[in-house]
């Protein structure tokens, strides 16, 4: 049987390599050369982890451990031989960007509750770790910050991090479950999203 420490590790790596090659599609639209694209995937990878481990006061995860930095460089590559080999809509990065951010919630909410964090520090830390690594990819990339502008991000990012953490504090779940009952909230809220145009409401100035 699976432990939950290989679960969590193996979530976090998944997100890691998913969040990379977001990271070059991404940057695809722009002529980076591939150190360029290797630099956007690594920001867009371990980005949001670092500043959680930081504000965490812990050890940053791919310092501690080489895997996912490995598991970054590996993919960001893969994926940009991919692209050099065939054409993919401009668009497909939302779609592993949407997975990245289900397992960067659930990795981040469950690392903060594994250090003690009350309940609305832990969520907020699964935000940081699920939105903050996209937010460099965006501005390397010279785009505004998809989670300023485009459908629902980050508010399906905490939601599933606040069902994460009531599961696991007060609905007496599984870590494993509660993982998987958040991951998915946020990958409905973000795929229904993209799907049906959710946004939340715009501050606009009245002229």
């Amino acid at each position: 049987m699976i432990s939950v420490d290989s679960l969590l590790y193996g979530i976090a790596l998944a997100g890691v390599a998913v969040q990379a090659s977001s990271g070059v599609l991404e940057a695809g639209r722009r002529p980076f050369d591939l150190f360029g694209m290797v630099v956007v995937a690594l920001a867009a990878a371990l980005g949001g982890g670092t500043l959680r481990d930081v504000m965490l006061d812990r050890k940053v995860f791919w310092i501690a451990d080489q895997s996912y930095l490995t598991a970054a460089v590996l993919a960001g590559l893969a994926t940009f031989a991919l692209v050099r080999i065939r054409a993919l809509p401009p668009k497909l990065f939302l779609l592993p960007d949407a997975v990245g951010l289900a397992l960067f919630t659930v990795s981040g909410t469950q690392a903060a509750l594994a250090m003690g964090a009350p309940w609305l520090v832990a969520s907020l830390m699964g935000v940081i770790t699920g939105v903050f690594g996209g937010i460099l990819r965006d501005v390397l990339c010279n785009q505004i910050p998809l989670v300023f502008v485009g459908q629902l991000y980050a508010t399906a990012s905490w939601a599933g991090a606040l069902l994460l953490v009531g599961l696991s504090l007060w609905g007496g779940v599984s870590p494993g479950w509660a993982a998987l009952a958040g991951g998915s909230l946020v990958l409905t809220i973000r795929l229904c999203a993209l799907a049906f145009d959710w946004r939340l409401p715009v501050f606009a100035v009245r002229s």
